[in-house]
């Protein structure tokens, strides 16, 4: 698969730019050159190809349904991957990958970077929450539009979500080069709390862990793979800058202590 093939038109500038963000401690932008690790990925997109799923490092006995890569090809399926070029304390390259968020609702798959948060500690926060906030959510519709009780559940939803979001986000304590280590709210840089599904990005979730293992990372990717999303803004096979919302605003403070 040759970069040819895969990469449009519009990829040319970015493979010549770099992924990262405004470090507030060094009161500069920190930073990863793209190019070098696209050779990677497209290394990756053929493993996609070639397995049709993401699990193809588990004995195929034990393989999950949910890691066949059909479900990308649904409606607006499709999802981000990255990888990021690394090296150990030996020198030695290491090549991570990851994929955004969950996949049908997996977080960890062999052979993949899991989430930045303990997912058992996930679990257990998220569980009786969502239960209520979902029970309010069935009673918002037997309640007439434009009625007082209605209006007063809605707001009750929403100040449950806002609480417990507020109470995930906690949960993500990123590591950085220089040793250190704070929950999302702290490091996201931006107006107001983090959007939903901040730190559940490839650059993170990358980052996050090349820092936790003493890896040091020289380059980073990411690209679309599936259905393209419902505006049309991603195509398979393109590569893609760390997104402006989300990644952005915390990149600076995982890449501090980098070279």
């Amino acid at each position: 698969m040759s970069l040819r093939s895969t990469a449009g038109e519009g990829d040319g500038p970015l493979l010549d730019s770099d992924s990262g963000g405004w470090c507030c401690r060094c009161g500069v932008v920190h930073s990863l050159p793209v190019r070098p690790a696209i050779k990677d990925g497209l290394h990756l997109m053929g493993q996609l190809c070639r397995h049709q799923r993401i699990d193809w490092l588990v004995p195929e006995r034990f393989r999950d349904p949910r890691c066949d890569t059909r479900c990308l090809f649904d409606k607006a399926g499709g999802k981000m991957f990255g990888v990021l070029s690394c090296r150990d304390t030996g020198g030695k390259r290491i090549v991570l990958r990851a994929f955004s968020g969950q996949y049908n609702g997996l977080w960890q798959v062999e052979g993949w970077v899991g989430p930045v948060f303990d997912v058992a500690a996930f679990g257990a926060l998220v569980g009786e929450p969502e239960r209520e906030i979902k029970r309010l959510g069935r009673e918002l519709t037997a309640l007439p539009h434009g009625s007082s009780a209605r209006q007063l559940l809605r707001a009750q939803r929403r100040t449950l979500s806002r609480q417990l979001m507020e109470r995930v986000h906690c949960l993500y304590q990123l590591v950085n080069f220089r040793g250190a280590t704070q929950p999302l709210p702290r490091v996201f840089i931006g107006n107001g709390a983090p959007p939903s599904g901040t730190g559940d990005c490839c650059g993170p979730k990358l980052l996050h862990h090349a820092a936790r293992h003493g890896l040091r990372p020289e380059a980073m990717a990411e690209f679309y793979w599936g259905a393209s999303n419902a505006s049309g803004t991603k195509v398979q096979g393109r590569f893609y800058p760390a997104c402006a919302a989300k990644c952005q605003p915390i990149l600076g403070f995982l890449l501090c202590g980098l070279p």
